[in-house]
């Protein structure tokens, strides 16, 4: 894994009350599950699979976990019922190539890193917070936490928290809101482009 995870995801992990215990059959735990085993995947896969590789392995992975629709639209904020309903639909393609990019790019190798996942899954409000670590023999461990929501029936992640900064969904609507201002919609889909191929570097 290169040391780059810090562009992937960012957060806090904030206190809740009384996180209920969960069964190892919570889907949610399930989704978290899926996507902890196609992250491990490509990063054994490495080199070998090459970034395209990666890519491809890890994107349906992500399709099947993340509610990327959602996660445009929250990351747009309130300027989303501004948006054109073809440049919503870009906005989400997007994202999507974005965050596939990101994970294909920072998590490239393996050195006997693993998963755990934390069995107690709070409830906040609606969503549910999965805890995970990320370990490897020569590397500090890391924190990582997923917030799922129901859609469609399924849990699926609609923020990513990271250590002790804030959420992935609060940076990136922060920074977003910037480049919507000067530009629109069309900006800020060209503005993702440019973060999907620098990931890809």
């Amino acid at each position: 894994m290169t040391f780059a995870i810090r562009s992937v995801v960012a957060g806090v992990l904030c206190s809740v009350a009384a996180p209920a215990l969960a069964q190892t059959a919570d889907p949610a735990r399930a989704q978290v599950q899926t996507l902890d085993d196609g992250l491990l995947a490509i990063m054994k896969g490495g080199s070998s699979l090459g970034l395209q590789g990666r890519a491809s392995k890890i994107g349906p992975v992500v399709d099947q976990t993340f509610d990327i629709p959602l996660i445009t639209r929250l990351s747009v904020g309130p300027d989303w019922v501004k948006v054109a309903p073809a440049d919503q639909t870009a906005l989400v393609s997007a994202m999507r190539r974005m965050t596939v990019s990101q994970y294909a790019t920072n998590f490239s190798s393996w050195s006997g890193h693993t998963i755990t996942i934390d069995p107690r899954i709070e409830t906040r409000g609606a969503d549910k917070l999965v805890r995970t670590t990320l370990s490897a023999p020569k590397d500090d461990a890391v924190p990582i936490a997923y917030r799922l929501r129901q859609s469609g029936g399924k849990w699926r992640v609609i923020d990513v928290y990271y250590r002790n900064a804030i959420s992935q969904l609060a940076t990136r609507r922060a920074d977003f809101a910037s480049v919507f201002a000067k530009g629109g919609a069309k900006a800020l889909i060209a503005h993702l482009d440019v973060l999907a191929t620098k990931s890809g570097r």
